[in-house]
């Protein structure tokens, strides 16, 4: 992909975390295609020094474009925060205690992997089979998604953590026929002022028994979970709002 050509604002990937990577480093020349490209378009300069030996270094422009991209990074990582933070509304709503980048290992392939899901809820129950663990992926990026299910693993970890799997997209990202069979799809309607309304349900997940294995009691045991809900309907009324784990509050 030529670079070439001005104004340049956003890069490839694999451009983009090469700049980075020199902006940081001493600026050794690897002398390849990636590097071309960043030279061609004005992101980098040659510098030579004394004893014939040549580095590398990040020009304005390069530095601009870096600025520009970590707004966009900033801005997408806030919007997937608002959005993992409505999903976990709704799980509480529907009864269920969430947990956020909860971290559980899983076997796949005959190897143990750690994934993190955004989004990891049961049942608010006292009876182990009524538990209905889910996990729930956030997306808010078209390429951050693609790059992801490319990574049939990570789902393969999902299931073996838990009875359904959703992908909860952005409005506008994809469409439902784009994720693999075997997960849910969610669509996160998009508001006028910004942030994330409705969600609404494009294809339910498949569901399947599932008990929790003991590695997973134990990760639940160590994590927190996320805040449980105030009483909603006192707080609308006005009066002050009683939390669940509230040891003065009446029965």
């Amino acid at each position: 992909m030529s670079l070439a050509d001005p104004p340049v604002d956003t890069l490839p990937r694999l451009h983009a975390r090469r700049l980075r990577e020199i902006y940081r480093s001493a600026g050794w020349p690897a002398r390849d295609a990636v590097e071309v490209d960043l030279l061609a378009a004005g992101l980098l300069e040659r510098i030579g020094a004394p004893d014939g030996r040549e580095t590398l270094r990040v020009t304005d422009a390069g530095i601009a474009v870096l600025a520009r991209s970590l707004q966009r990074n900033r801005a997408a990582f806030g919007e997937h925060e608002a959005l993992v933070e409505r999903v976990v509304l709704e799980m509480q709503r529907a009864g269920r205690i969430a947990w956020r980048t909860l971290a559980l290992r899983a076997r796949v392939d005959d190897a143990w992997v750690l994934a993190r899901p955004d989004v990891y809820s049961v049942r608010h129950t006292t009876v182990e089979a009524y538990l209905s663990p889910v996990v729930h992926e956030v997306k808010v990026k078209r390429a951050d998604l693609l790059a992801d299910l490319r990574l049939a693993g990570k789902r393969a970890a999902y299931l073996q953590m838990a009875g359904a799997c959703h992908y909860v997209l952005a409005e506008g990202i994809a469409e439902a026929d784009e994720i693999p069979p075997e997960c849910g799809v969610i669509v996160a309607r998009r508001l006028p002022g910004g942030g994330f309304g409705a969600l609404e349900s494009l294809r339910p997940a498949p569901q399947r028994s599932f008990g929790l294995p003991f590695s997973a009691w134990m990760a639940l045991a160590r994590a927190t979970p996320a805040e449980p809900l105030l009483d909603e309907a006192q707080a609308a009324l006005g009066a002050p709002p009683i939390r669940a784990d509230d040891p003065e509050a009446p029965l």
